[in-house]
């Protein structure tokens, strides 16, 4: 058996040096060998050193028992840029993810990140990221810049994401307004919960799965707190016109049909994940290189080993069309 790990990220100096400089951050490093990049009081990214280096994360991975990880852009990705660097950046960041992949391909698969304040730009990467480098399916901040992920001018991108059948990773952004979680990292915390929870549930009633069922979307950190609200949704389907003018079916039918990284790392969440998606809809994270967790963390969800296997490998290597 495989393990798969579906929440991992690329991590690149010379992109941190670049976002450094455009956000005003500052650095400081911690006794623990970390290195903070900070906006006032919150952390907007950190790094170690060997957060750079393929050999030391496939030392990790070996150490782990982790056989392959789907890198992915974290938070903050290219958004905030201006439309034009957001296009040279996604560039830079897919060639540099490609690179990676292509040096170990074994160990190593990424997924592209897109410059979605450009419409056409980010067709255009879609294109070039799967078709020429050899991505195999499109990373997805839970807002772009702060527009939702049902907004109009994405239309076309879902469009194209669907007639490839692309999967797509989901990772939450800090949401607007979060400036008030000024202490205690809460906008990493609780504001990643809040921003995808919110970004899922407007493409829900939205329609946007309704009109697009046909690509596999990988929502982070076991759904943020989706799951435990689809009652909640549900009522306002059945309450309100608003929350039935797009969708002709319950929301809780459409988050059903969604995927679920395991990064909640909480054994009563991914029992709840399992009893309300199903086994087949849960894919093992690590959120690697920054949390790094190893597969030993499934073992408080008391999960069957023929369910662990397809958690810890099976359903991935089934959506990203990976070998086992």
């Amino acid at each position: 058996m495989k393990v798969i790990d579906a929440h991992a990220h690329i991590v690149d100096r010379e992109y941190l040096e670049e976002l450094t400089a455009f956000m005003g951050l500052t650095s400081s490093k911690t006794e623990a060998g970390q290195t903070l990049l900070r906006k006032g009081n919150s952390t907007v990214a950190w790094f170690r050193e060997d957060f750079f280096t393929p050999e030391d994360r496939m030392a990790v991975m070996d150490k782990q028992g982790v056989d392959l990880r789907i890198l992915s852009l974290s938070s903050p990705s290219v958004y905030d840029w201006p439309a034009d660097r957001q296009v040279e950046l996604s560039r830079f960041i897919n060639d540099a993810t490609a690179k990676v992949c292509n040096d170990h391909p074994t160990r190593f698969q990424g997924v592209a990140t897109l410059p979605l304040g450009d419409t056409q730009a980010a067709l255009h990467e879609i294109g070039r990221s799967v078709d020429e480098l050899g991505l195999i399916g499109v990373a997805m901040g839970s807002n772009i810049g702060g527009k939702p992920l049902n907004h109009p001018d994405l239309e076309p991108v879902w469009k194209e994401i669907n007639r490839r059948h692309l999967p797509v990773i989901e990772h939450p952004m800090l949401p607007l307004g979060s400036d008030h979680m000024d202490e205690f990292e809460l906008p990493l915390r609780v504001g990643f919960v809040y921003d995808t929870t919110t970004a899922v549930a407007r493409m829900i009633y939205a329609g946007v799965f309704e009109r697009y069922p046909d690509f596999p979307f990988i929502i982070a950190h076991t759904g943020g707190a989706l799951l435990g609200l689809l009652e909640r949704l549900d009522n306002g389907y059945r309450l309100f016109p608003d929350c039935r003018k797009y969708i002709s079916n319950l929301p809780s039918t459409y988050a059903r049909n969604l995927y679920y990284d395991t990064c909640s790392f909480f054994g009563p969440s991914l029992k709840m994940a399992k009893d309300i998606v199903g086994i087949d809809r849960l894919l093992w994270g690590a959120d690697d290189p920054f949390i790094g967790a190893s597969p030993a963390y499934l073992d408080s969800a008391e999960f069957t080993p023929e369910e662990k296997s397809l958690v810890l490998g099976g359903n991935a290597a089934r959506i990203f069309g990976l070998e086992l």
